[in-house]
């Protein structure tokens, strides 16, 4: 982190560097099997763009969110490149993977909540991309109960986070509404 000052945007261009080194060989699940590290970038552009934030900490951990669930990026890892906030965050939008996936999807809802801002503000734009993705291109072996059991879940963790980022939470529901 040393020689890096806020704003000077040297943290997110390490972050996105970053993230698209550890995704480079993971792509999406939907049909049109795009390079993982799009995902990502999404985030960041939708927290940027969509929802007015400019919070080097919250886009730096949207580039980096799925880092230490889907490679083999550790927690230690993290803070030594990016420090111990930036880590927090991700720990925080971060699944534990050796809980069944029923309760994973339990605990995102019941965690949402009391999750920091950066957090809540991250997580609210994964569930944004990831419900513009499978309107999108949805996995070819989802059925239509799985895309829609997915679109439900995903308005439980938001409703659990409303009043974070109205700009977020309305394109959450924009997106919703197209729910197959």
């Amino acid at each position: 982190m040393a020689g890096r000052t806020p704003g000077d945007f040297g943290l997110l261009l390490h972050a996105a560097r970053f993230a698209a080194w550890k995704h480079r060989h993971q792509r999406r699940k939907g049909a049109a099997r795009l390079p993982y590290i799009n995902h990502p970038l999404d985030l960041a552009h939708a927290l940027w763009f969509e929802g007015g934030v400019r919070d080097e900490i919250t886009l730096a951990a949207a580039l980096l969110h799925d880092t230490i669930e889907d490679t083999q990026t550790t927690v230690q890892e993290l803070q030594g490149e990016f420090g111990e906030t930036v880590a927090e965050v991700v720990m925080e939008t971060t699944d534990e993977p050796s809980v069944h996936w029923r309760v994973r999807k339990k605990l995102q809802v019941t965690r949402a909540r009391t999750a920091s801002r950066r957090a809540r503000e991250v997580r609210l734009a994964d569930k944004l991309c990831n419900l513009r993705s499978l309107v999108a291109s949805p996995p070819q072996r989802w059925t239509l109960e799985r895309q829609r059991e997915y679109f439900d879940w995903a308005k439980r963790v938001v409703d659990q986070m409303r009043g974070t980022n109205a700009e977020l939470e309305a394109k959450f529901d924009q997106i919703y509404r197209q729910r197959p």
